[in-house]
């Protein structure tokens, strides 16, 4: 197509110098002319781009539309003084993975994984003097032991190093590393309904060799040592390499324990007792000493507030931009919760065996 460039030009012209005086305000429709001078103009934008490009060496084009992790922002909740309780959520699965981010096509939304997450958190409350107590909610049947460790630790630091106090309240379920967890705090304080305890160490192997009998396929494993490959799902656990995973149960059981018996000053005797794997409701883990008292966190809240010595304070969280924490009770997790039996399963039965804490009935 040419362009008839003088027709447009004088078309453009007759328009400029149209006088409003004479109510000529609504512009007549585009032309074919307007439409070719658009086009050309386009090309010459498009060739210009395209010459600059080769310039420079450069033959490909590459856009990262993957959106970016923003930093924390603050948000209050509830309140207006100057005092701070930051509101911190522990929820679902207990592990150093990102969460899932579901079952959509392309590429996936980068995730924060919890033990990120609950360091920045910390890091960014030490900062804050106004910040004078943490309550941390708890929701979560546990994880693996490594995980519930370090965020045990990362909270008895945060403790030691800002003399702030920590408020542990349960919701659903705090069971097992959730338990453990909850114990850096001062205090815990469990919902009515609550389910906690469970105690002990779980360690959770597949075993699909009958499976690969039946459909005529075999494991080939070479291998340095005879219990190099304890634990493959692809044979049987020898009566030796079960006495070896127990005893790492029992070591990683007795740490449990051990931490029982230091922040809640139960006699070691009863403690074992009380780390048989059971679980216990909110009334009998108060009888038991496992638990501070029975409430709701509007409860909690209040505590850290007199705890604090900052009545007026105001509660905040922590969240991302476009992520919604206006309430007491949003989660800070944004993965779909349907997913959650998936990421059990896939943490449980995974690549190799995983020591868990965790309550998995």
């Amino acid at each position: 197509m040419r362009c008839r460039s003088r027709r447009a030009a004088a078309w453009t012209s007759s328009i400029d110098n149209r006088s409003p005086m004479r109510g000529d305000y609504a512009r007549p429709p585009p032309t074919t002319a307007t439409a070719c001078v658009i086009l050309c103009a386009m090309h010459r934008v498009t060739a210009l781009l395209l010459a600059v490009l080769l310039a420079s060496g450069c033959s490909v084009v590459s856009v990262d539309l993957t959106p970016r992790i923003k930093p924390l922002e603050e948000e209050t909740v509830e309140g207006h003084g100057t005092a701070k309780i930051l509101l911190t959520d522990i929820s679902g699965f207990i592990s150093d993975e990102a969460p899932s981010s579901g079952l959509g096509l392309g590429p996936a939304a980068p995730r924060v994984p919890l033990l990120v997450r609950i360091r920045e958190e910390l890091k960014k409350a030490a900062e804050d003097k106004n910040v004078r107590a943490l309550v941390v909610r708890l929701n979560t049947p546990g994880g693996t032991v490594t995980a519930s460790d370090i965020i045990y630790r990362e909270l008895m630091l945060f403790r030691e190093r800002t003399k702030v106090a920590v408020i542990a309240v349960m919701m659903d379920v705090a069971a097992s590393g959730g338990y453990y967890i909850a114990l850096a705090a001062d205090s815990i304080i469990a919902h009515p309904t609550t389910v906690t305890g469970s105690i002990g160490t779980i360690l959770v192997t597949a075993n699909v060799e009958g499976l690969m009998q039946k459909i005529g396929v075999a494991a080939n494993t070479i291998k340095s040592a005879e219990h190099k490959d304890m634990g493959s799902p692809f044979r049987t656990l020898t009566a030796e390499e079960r006495g070896i995973f127990q005893s790492v149960i029992d070591e990683l059981q007795r740490q449990f324990v051990a931490k029982v018996v230091e922040r809640r000053g139960i006699p070691a005797e009863t403690a074992r007792a009380l780390a048989d794997g059971r679980i216990y409701t909110a009334p009998q883990a108060l009888g038991h000493r496992l638990v501070d008292a029975i409430g709701y966190v509007p409860d909690a809240i209040e505590a850290a507030r007199r705890t604090s010595g900052a009545p007026d304070a105001k509660v905040i969280v922590y969240k991302r931009p476009r992520q919604y924490r206006a309430t007491y009770y949003a989660e800070a997790r944004s993965e779909a919760a349907a997913l959650d039996g998936i990421a059990h399963l896939a943490a449980a039965a995974g690549a190799g065996p995983k020591f868990l804490y965790l309550w998995a009935p």
